[in-house]
């Protein structure tokens, strides 16, 4: 299993406002105060410092509580201060440092994810479940029972509580940072700040419920047995949206196209999201202004790239897509050039030299003759625009941008490629080459809808600036074939990238804006996958379902934290489980062959996944009846 790095930046969010009674101190930081543990100065923390306000809160009777079930697991239900009935539900496991949690509405019973990060959660409920491990160490338990005291008395003496909170601050920061300290805390939040959830299929079990009270009451891992199956809102209906956008009733699309043109599967359930890009791209069709571009943000799994294909639908648009990774250049968006004239004489030695060196370096394309003339990269024309534009054509020019630099860079290159297509036969002379167009420009050319799938993953951050002039509703870009290509006015671009996950890269200001609408993609509810799986299945143990749709999502989850990316988790896994459950009778058993067996082919992550995802949920259940 794949181990992950400790972001303490996530976990102490140092830069948290304190709360009371420290919120009007000069600094955070303390000099000549530590912990046992090193250092010479300790830095108040905020969540450390709210979660042990919370467990004296516990102790005098007020609501959350914290536990253990065994000597290396513990729980805890911390009072949030977004709502009476909000909560975060934390399981922590000192022994491999995972966390799992979820934000918890008592009410409504509904549970989010938790992500602890500086524009998320602070984190404080995740120390106020490693209390339990927190006061095994001496210094840490008696500088605790101090600051009870202060607590109770209101910090009748406010420099010893701030000394003996700074103790308590520093000793918790040392004892994870440092592997090597004896009572080191191992405890995985990564980058990120995204959580393993405690699911709603997890508390229905039972196998969170504490063995052992430390402080507060229970009232939410104490809960066992079937609970309320939530109606989901209104499923948008496919007839109802397939086909119903269409930006230019007058158009007809040719044989070809009509095969481009999704079919959404019947499972599919249509986000709303979808049907908003949808009405706006065809409510501003003919206005000065159109809506025609789009992002998608969301974790891996959300269905992004479905939610592009649904929009395509919707529209009545053939689809498109073209993927990025880290290397992707400027150029590779614009398409390939092949000269048809190796070993053929240009007539200039120089060029035929440089049809050599072009060779060696992989060939005639827009991004090695770019390396060849030694023309500025992205970060320059984006660092210093006015500068490249200097050099490249010896004007002053203080208002250039990097999308005039790049246009000047792409003409450089394209001339250069014609000049190195020119073969000499006799005394004639022909530009023979082969250029092949991108998804993208095809796209763009003959107004279909094109997904760039994940630019947050290109390593230079400018590369998608210099898409900018095509970006725009009039753009146009000069391909070596002297073509002007004009985007058409139904060309519809969707980009598609991941939010918050390590490996990926923020999206470019000038990028962003302009996206005509940027939208934020959830997954469906358990309760909107559920029903739109009993549909497909003729499944009827709503209950059942529920949970399975959990465990699915719980799988999706679990392998994205831990790098399992062999396989695959998703609805149509979920419907041959639900389907082979019905045919077996027995869930489990099931499951190994549809939803485990699919999410990855090595043994011990298959194994990982049972233990702590499906075991859970059904296997109790399955030993029972048996």
């Amino acid at each position: 299993m794949m181990g992950m790095a400790t972001s303490l930046t996530n976990l102490f969010n140092f830069g948290r406002p304190l709360p009371k009674p420290f919120d009007k101190l000069p600094s955070k930081k303390l000099k000549g105060v530590a912990s046992k543990y090193g250092g010479v100065e300790a830095t108040l923390c905020a969540p450390v410092i709210k979660a042990v306000h919370a467990l004296c809160v516990c102790q005098n009777g007020g609501e959350g509580a914290v536990g253990q079930i065994t000597s290396t697991l513990s729980v805890a239900e911390y009072k949030s201060s977004m709502g009476p009935d909000a909560y975060h539900l934390v399981v922590y496991d000192s022994g491999t440092g995972t966390l799992l949690a979820s934000v918890y509405d008592r009410n409504t019973e509904l549970m989010e994810q938790y992500t602890a990060h500086a524009s998320a959660r602070d984190g404080a409920a995740l120390f106020f479940a490693m209390m339990p491990k927190l006061l095994e160490d001496e210094e840490f338990r008696e500088n605790w029972k101090a600051y009870q005291e202060q607590f109770t008395n209101r910090f009748s003496d406010l420099p010893k509580a701030t000394h003996t909170m700074a103790i308590l601050c520093d000793n918790a920061y040392r004892r994870i940072k440092d592997s090597a300290c004896p009572t080191h805390l191992k405890v995985n939040v990564d980058k990120s700040g995204n959580l393993m959830r405690v699911s709603r299929a997890q508390l229905d079990s039972g196998l969170y419920q504490p063995t052992e009270v430390l402080a507060g009451e229970f009232t939410i891992f104490t809960q066992s047995g079937k609970t309320a199956v939530h109606k989901p809102a209104k499923v948008i209906d496919h007839k109802d949206f397939v086909g119903k956008y269409v930006l230019d009733p007058s158009r007809k699309l040719n044989a070809m196209e009509q095969t481009l043109v999704p079919v959404l599967p019947e499972w599919y359930v249509i986000p709303q999201e979808a049907v908003d890009i949808c009405k706006h791209a065809q409510l501003t069709t003919g206005k000065p202004t159109q809506m025609r571009n789009f992002l998608l943000r969301g974790p891996a799994g959300t269905g992004k790239t479905m939610g592009a294909k649904a929009i395509a639908a919707g529209l009545g648009l053939p689809y498109m897509k073209y993927t990025c990774s880290a290397g992707t250049e400027i150029f590779d968006f614009v398409g390939m050039v092949f000269p048809n004239t190796e070993g053929v004489s240009t007539g200039n030695a120089q060029l035929d030299q440089e049809r050599e060196q072009l060779q060696a370096m992989g060939g005639v394309n827009y991004a090695n003759v770019s390396n060849l003339l030694h023309l500025p990269d992205l970060d320059d024309m984006d660092y210093d625009p006015a500068g490249v534009y200097l050099a490249l054509t010896g004007v002053e020019n203080q208002a250039a941008t990097p999308q005039d630099c790049m246009e000047l860079v792409l003409e450089k290159v394209t001339e250069k490629v014609r000049q190195l297509s020119v073969s000499v036969e006799g005394e004639t002379s022909s530009q023979t080459y082969t250029y092949v167009e991108t998804d993208f420009i095809k796209a763009l050319k003959n107004g279909y809808l094109v997904e760039i799938q994940e630019p947050s993953t290109i390593l230079q951050p400018g590369v998608l600036v210099g898409l900018n002039s095509l970006l725009e509703q009039s753009g146009t870009i000069t391909l070596p074939t002297g073509e002007v290509i004009r985007r058409h006015p139904d060309a519809v671009v969707v980009v598609t990238t991941n939010v918050s996950y390590e490996g990926c890269r923020g999206m470019n200001q000038s990028v962003v804006d302009r996206m005509s609408l940027v939208k934020d993609i959830e997954l469906p509810s358990p309760e909107v996958m559920a029903q739109r799986v009993m549909a497909v299945t003729g499944a009827e143990d709503e209950y059942q379902v529920c949970q399975m749709v959990q465990v699915v999502n719980d799988l999706a989850d679990y392998c994205r934290k831990n790098g399992i990316t062999d396989g695959t988790v998703g609805m149509r896994s979920l419907i041959d489980w639900v389907t082979s459950a019905e045919i077996s009778g027995d869930p489990y058993t099931a499951a190994m062959d549809t939803i485990i067996s699919k999410a990855t082919a090595d043994e011990e992550d298959r194994e990982a996944l049972i233990t702590s995802v499906l075991d859970p949920v059904f296997a109790p259940k399955r030993r029972k009846t048996a």
